[in-house]
């Protein structure tokens, strides 16, 4: 049984930084991706797996791998448990999940940990929401943390099963395979070099063996073969790094992206001011991750999962070598163990009201009608206009999911779309030739943001009459003659 003379300030600190990261994590967010999540998780639980595109009308039938069918399932579990409530709760045990494998690999006392977990939470959390991407967040931890056992003597064979069920989550397996990569180099180099520590030539032929077969491991999915190609394939489209902010390189003129840039200091900083010096495996993991950081931003969250322990491991041989360690307390008195104690439950229980409140009924309505055309997708639902529609990309899975009569014309889902999206982006804009494709594809339904370029040419069209307006959106109808 716990005592709490065993309830330390350190261990209550443990605790707290994880309650604190878990209320941050399951803070509502509008992720407009998350709603053509739940609807194919709905068609593969009623219908049976997709195979052919069943929710645009511009891709009908068309092939599409649907990569992350295992996490949607879970996480329209989470959204039929509780809505928006079971959406937060997924999104904060993720992300809590992954940073307890950080903690467990991060050296040094408690507070410097829980420093360099806070800072690699904050960099990472601007990528945290609902969405299959959170189990490549956590997998990509515990990947890390095998390595990170096999180099410390203890056994890899656990990367098999690992990257078998990552196959069947999300197609972010392809990080797994980098961090394989990266180790294989990286105490290839070790072992050449004399490094300490190093697994030996025998080590690296290990490695280069159970990524093999767990490359073999990820044809056990229901797509087979075509599972390999989902990366390669969706890197190579154009519209990604043209259009959609995630897969640009990061604007630090936004400043959720400073604490990436403060990481990135801290480590280059840490890394110089102590005498500990960088292995080859630890270098190449930093230096690869932080380039596809700066290449595309939504890898920022792996550079995070990557450097925290690094950072720690340099911080705590810097304060070492000054001297400037703390004595560990194991026992406390009754009275400062209760007072731990009561801390820990007031933050828990501040952490459980925020992440409740902020996901009520009506807070969340609010929430989305300020991002989310939800009055607009009421109107459609009430006067049923005649389709086809055209909408905007980043609507397109909200109406796939509340309007599910209406097929879309483009939504989130990138790799099916590919090089399509230039029409989408050319017409939405109101470029030249967008009269053009909405006559190509017979659309009678227009649903895009009111400033937008589209809406600014149908609003003096003859052709087109405005059914619909508010703030946010605008619905415009054909006029048929």
């Amino acid at each position: 049984m716990f005592s709490l003379r065993r309830l330390t300030m350190e261990r209550a600190a443990t605790l707290i930084v994880f309650l604190l990261l878990f209320g941050v994590a399951a803070r509502f967010q509008v992720d407009t991706d998350v709603w053509w999540h739940l609807r194919a998780a709905e068609h593969t639980l009623t219908q049976g797996m997709i195979h052919g595109d069943p929710f645009s009308f511009t891709q009908t039938g068309e092939t599409w791998t649907n990569h992350s069918w295992l996490s949607q399932i879970v996480l329209y579990g989470f959204w039929r448990l509780a809505g928006d409530l079971g959406l937060a709760l997924f999104t904060g045990l993720m992300a809590t999940v992954g940073m307890v494998f950080i903690w467990r690999m991060s050296s040094g006392n408690v507070y410097l940990r829980a420093f360099a977990l806070v800072l690699g939470a904050i960099t990472a959390a601007v990528f945290w929401s609902p969405r299959p991407q959170m189990f490549s967040f956590v997998l990509s931890a515990v990947v890390l943390y095998v390595l990170w056992r096999y180099r410390n003597g203890r056994g890899l064979w656990l990367i098999v099963p690992i990257m078998a069920l990552w196959g069947n989550l999300h197609a972010g397996y392809s990080i797994g395979f980098i961090l394989l990569a990266g180790a294989i180099a990286g105490e290839a180099l070790n072992t050449l070099t004399g490094v300490e520590g190093a697994v030996g030539w025998r080590g690296v032929g290990k490695l280069i063996l159970v990524t093999a077969v767990a490359g073999a491991a990820l044809l056990i999915n229901p797509y087979g073969a075509d599972i390999l190609r989902v990366p390669f394939e969706t890197v190579n489209i154009g519209a990604l790094q043209a259009f959609i902010v995630e897969w640009q390189s990061p604007d630090f003129h936004n400043r959720q992206m400073w604490p990436f840039a403060a990481f990135v200091l801290a480590v280059l900083g840490a890394a110089g001011a102590s005498q500990r010096r960088f292995n080859w495996t630890d270098f190449l993991l930093v230096a690869g991750t932080a380039f596809l950081s700066f290449y595309a931003a939504r890898n920022i969250a792996t550079f995070a999962v990557v450097a925290t322990p690094i950072l720690t491991q340099h911080l705590d041989a810097l304060l070492t070598e000054r001297g400037w360690t703390l004595k560990t307390v194991k026992f406390v008195s009754p009275r400062m163990g209760l007072l731990n104690a009561a801390l820990v439950v007031i933050i828990g229980l501040a952490a459980l009201l925020q992440v409740v409140g902020g996901t009520l009924p009506r807070i969340a309505r609010a929430e989305y009608a300020r991002s989310l055309p939800v009055l607009a997708a009421e109107y459609i639902n009430a006067e049923r206009p005649a389709g086809p529609m055209f909408n905007s990309y980043n609507w397109g899975g909200y109406l796939m999911f509340e309007l599910p009569d209406y097929p879309v014309f483009v939504d989130g889902r990138t790799d099916l779309y590919g090089d399509f999206l230039n029409v989408y982006y050319n017409t939405t804009n109101g470029g030249d030739g967008w009269r053009e494709t909405l006559d190509e594809y017979g659309i009678n339904l227009v649903v895009v943001e009111a400033g937008g370029g589209l809406a600014r040419n149908l609003r003096v069209d003859t052709g087109w009459r405005l059914a619909y307006e508010d703030d946010l959106a605008v619905v415009f109808v054909r006029e048929i003659s």
